[in-house]
């Protein structure tokens, strides 16, 4: 028996060595976030495009996965990473080509984003899956989409992964605090691209 708690502590003192290497607590950091932040279009969004006084060219297309869309005289024109201001601007000098000083406007319906700007939740989470980031979006906005954590997941070790330029940083989010005691303190903002790992318990 004393061998076995040995043993046993020998894996505790892993598990919380393991657990200490994940980073600060991202609630203790003054997180940067984007405050100026415009949507970008993405694969998979559905665009409205609306051009004034000539009903014949309005009309609502999807972004294809190449990130491009064509639209009556204007074929196959790049719109993923693009905002919808950018994008109207675009289709107004090619349509002027055929049309005289068009007025185009560009409705984002459907949002999905481009890929490397989504949240992306993996792990013990309800419905694990990638989501649109919306300004001011926190890590309880995430987790309300996702379905919440399930039974068998360590909440308070979920990690946040954040680039930073070429690299990135991890810090440890406190899901549990959050979801299940009420612990607004552990509720901290998401900037776009970050990833959420909630691992699964050792019992």
């Amino acid at each position: 028996m004393s061998v076995f708690r040995v043993v046993l502590a020998g894996v505790w003192v892993a598990l919380l060595t393991a657990c200490e290497s994940v980073g600060p607590d991202a609630d203790t950091l003054a997180v940067e976030v984007p405050q100026d932040y415009n949507y970008i279009i993405g694969p998979g969004d559905n665009l409205n495009i609306f051009v004034w006084r000539n009903p014949e060219l309005t009309q609502t297309v999807p972004v294809r996965p190449d990130g491009r869309l064509s639209v009556p005289l204007v074929e196959d024109l790049q719109a993923s990473g693009k905002t919808a201001t950018e994008l109207a601007r675009e289709v107004e000098e090619i349509l002027s080509q055929y049309i005289r000083e068009p007025l185009v406007t560009v409705i984002v319906q459907d949002f999905a984003g481009v890929y490397d700007e989504q949240i992306r939740v993996v792990g013990e989470a309800a419905e694990p899956r990638a989501l649109t980031y919306s300004r001011n979006m926190t890590i309880l906005d995430v987790m309300i989409a996702v379905g919440g954590l399930t039974e068998f997941a360590d909440g308070n070790q979920a990690r946040l992964v954040r680039r930073t330029g070429d690299s990135s940083s991890q810090y440890r989010v406190r899901l549990e605090d959050l979801l299940k005691d009420g612990d607004i303190s552990a509720n901290v903002p998401v900037a776009p691209g970050d990833v959420v790992i909630i691992p699964e318990a050792w019992f």
